[in-house]
């Protein structure tokens, strides 16, 4: 099968073989897969991660091995945590934080950025009829803004800011404003924050905006030093600054104001796929706007390439070559 594999460098492979299905795993043939920027990071070198990339899929179950035939033929989509089940985390259901787990394309677990991909049975969900293949692979950045949610309450009077356009700030501050949450998202391109105001999310660019302490909760999502400085700067007293991406600091940081403002900082990152499936199927978000371009897996290194453009979105790999 054709596959885009990460080692040392990104190839398109056009020879690697079907996932070897460990029992109570499903066969999936990939529809389409998104570009995250969690791909884009590995290939220069995050986690050490060599195979398979990708974790954002959309697909048609082709076989499983075990019991439960009654998922062959249905398009889903797939959590990409696999846990253990054991520990005290899968016991709660947070196998996103199994010290032992596998994640899909990431860590230990060949991605979907390829013909076929193998996923547990149990982190499948089924995708209706009337949500297209193209809106049902935003599922997992969609549940991953949605899980700033599940760990923080969020006064309906409280004030949001989130900074960053990107994929993953968008995507946040569409998420928060559809449930009906005060939101500001800033940024630095006009022509991203056009999409969000255009659903009804305020916006401002970050050269215009007065930075002062003056957000219940601001949500960091540039992946930038500089961004976190900022974000601290928005954050009020005695509020909470959410990081929704990783920052390898190069620099001294002054952490300072964190303390003396008596700042809550919370790390946020996968999230559940129901809460995300609701949305989708509510019409909650327009997604077609975010898409910046779909490629054929044959042209997937120049998918690559297109999303290290800053006026890109998203990248869409299509495993169909029209």
């Amino acid at each position: 099968m054709k596959a885009i594999v990460f080692d040392k460098e990104l190839k398109l492979l056009k020879d690697v073989s079907l996932p070897d299905l460990r029992q109570n795993e499903a066969l999936i043939k990939v529809i389409v897969t998104g570009i995250c920027n969690t791909d884009y990071e590995i290939t220069k070198g995050y986690m050490g991660y060599k195979g398979i990339l990708g974790h954002e899929f959309v697909g048609i179950v082709e076989n499983v091995n075990g019991p439960d035939k009654s998922w062959i033929g249905k398009r889903v989509a797939g959590e990409i945590n696999d846990g253990c089940g054991k520990c005290e985390y899968c016991l709660k259901g947070l196998e996103r934080h199994c010290p032992n787990r596998e994640t899909l394309g990431i860590w230990k677990k060949d991605g979907c950025m390829a013909e076929y991909v193998s996923v547990p049975v149990k982190n499948l969900i089924e995708i209706p009829d009337d949500i297209a293949s193209n809106e049902a692979v935003f599922i997992e950045p969609l549940a991953a803004a949605l899980e700033i949610l599940e760990q923080l309450h969020i006064k309906p009077y409280e004030k949001v800011a989130i900074l960053g356009d990107g994929k993953l700030g968008l995507t946040t501050a569409l998420a928060l404003n559809a449930s009906g949450l005060d939101v500001l998202l800033i940024g630095k391109h006009q022509n991203k924050l056009d999409i969000a105001n255009n659903q009804h999310v305020k916006t401002c660019l970050l050269d215009a905006m007065i930075i002062k302490n003056q957000y219940d909760v601001v949500v960091e999502a540039t992946g930038s030093l500089s961004g976190f400085e900022t974000s601290i700067s928005l954050v009020k007293p005695r509020g909470t600054l959410v990081l929704k991406s990783t920052i390898a600091a190069s620099k001294e940081f002054n952490f300072a104001p964190i303390v003396v403002n008596e700042i809550t900082v919370l790390g946020s990152r996968c999230g559940q796929f129901k809460p995300a499936l609701r949305f989708l199927e509510q019409k909650k978000i327009d997604f077609k706007p975010l898409i910046s371009a779909i490629y054929p897996i044959d042209k997937a290194i120049e998918a690559f390439e297109k999303n290290k453009e800053k006026d890109t979105i998203k990248i869409l790999i299509s495993m169909e070559n029209k």
